[in-house]
């Protein structure tokens, strides 16, 4: 029996994929780079963080929804509220993604149709003071308009995270960060961002002595 010597040899990388993984890179950089020169949306990031501080100080709740991408940037977001974004210790903060409750998703997709999916659950979970975070890339998403119209009704703050295109998005919230994209992927990367950001900024402002 002979062993046989593994090659040390580095694999040779295509130049074209090369040139296309560093335009994506570059790409995602500018969408992302535009909030450190959007003042408006820093500011939109600001008053967001501010009134979810306030809600949670004040024994509210943050809800979270979206599809696809969004629904698990939602889990992500409330994954980082109820555990702990720092490291510093603090409690556990009152944070629902509407996506993950995958019996309650199917029986309202079945019985009552795709677009109830989140005003439903708004209808059942939602409380005055409350805030209501729906992400959708386009702007259009039926299902999240709906819930964040449900959210409204019900007296919770409202804010959409959405890109360069959600217009009516932009009109039913009472506050929007929109990504200045159309590209969806590039929309969900810096969605990721902010809601890292405000996260962070959350935990600082309960976190005050």
């Amino acid at each position: 029996m002979t062993l046989q010597k593994s090659s040390s040899a580095k694999p040779k990388a295509d130049p074209k994929q090369i040139e296309a993984l560093k335009k994506s890179i570059q790409e995602s950089v500018k969408v992302q780079s535009a909030l450190l020169t959007s003042w408006t949306l820093l500011e939109a990031l600001a008053h967001a963080s501010s009134q979810m501080a306030q809600t949670l100080r004040g024994g509210g709740k943050i809800l979270f929804f979206g599809n696809g991408g969004s629904a698990s940037e939602s889990l992500h977001m409330a994954g980082e509220l109820v555990g702990r974004f720092g490291s510093r210790p603090r409690k556990g903060l009152p944070a629902l993604a509407l996506p993950a409750n995958v019996a309650a998703v199917t029986a309202i997709g079945n019985d009552f149709g795709y677009e109830q999916l989140f005003s439903r659950q708004i209808e059942a979970f939602g409380q005055p003071g409350d805030v209501a975070v729906g992400l959708s890339t386009s702007g259009e998403s039926r299902n999240v308009l709906k819930g964040l119209k449900q959210a409204k009704k019900q007296g919770l703050f409202t804010i959409g995270m959405t890109g360069e295109k959600g217009e009516e998005m932009r009109r039913m919230t009472d506050l929007c960060l929109c990504i200045p994209s159309s590209n969806t992927q590039r929309i969900q990367e810096a969605h990721l961002l902010m809601g890292h950001l405000l996260c962070e900024l959350i935990e600082e402002a309960l976190l005050k002595p």
